[in-house]
């Protein structure tokens, strides 16, 4: 298992507070770790992960993410150049509706 651990301590202590970083792989987990970010992260975060991965990669993975926001994921649409229909967030509805509207 590869672990970068010069990398994955560079990012928020706050993003993998519930995980042993020990345990991640950043090619085999990359998912996971974009995920973390782009929902959560800083700005400082964001530029680390584009270093780490680049665009087309976070892109390409957060178009997987059911559960990440709309914003979020319009953004990606507009600086990978993708439609913004590609993300699995506006194809698919979350199977329990959210209590309140906003």
């Amino acid at each position: 298992m590869q672990h970068d651990s010069g990398i994955l301590s560079q990012f928020s202590k706050h993003l993998f507070w519930d995980i042993d970083t020990f345990e991640l792989d950043i090619n085999v987990h990359a998912k996971f770790i974009i995920s973390k970010v782009i929902q959560y992260g800083n700005y400082t975060d964001w530029k680390l992960l584009v270093k780490c991965y680049g665009i087309n990669l976070i892109v390409k993975n957060a178009q997987k993410i059911r559960e990440l926001d709309k914003r979020t994921a319009s953004f990606l649409a507009i600086i990978g150049e993708v439609p913004k229909a590609s993300f699995l967030c506006y194809s698919t509805k979350p199977s329990t509706p959210k209590h309140w509207g906003f």
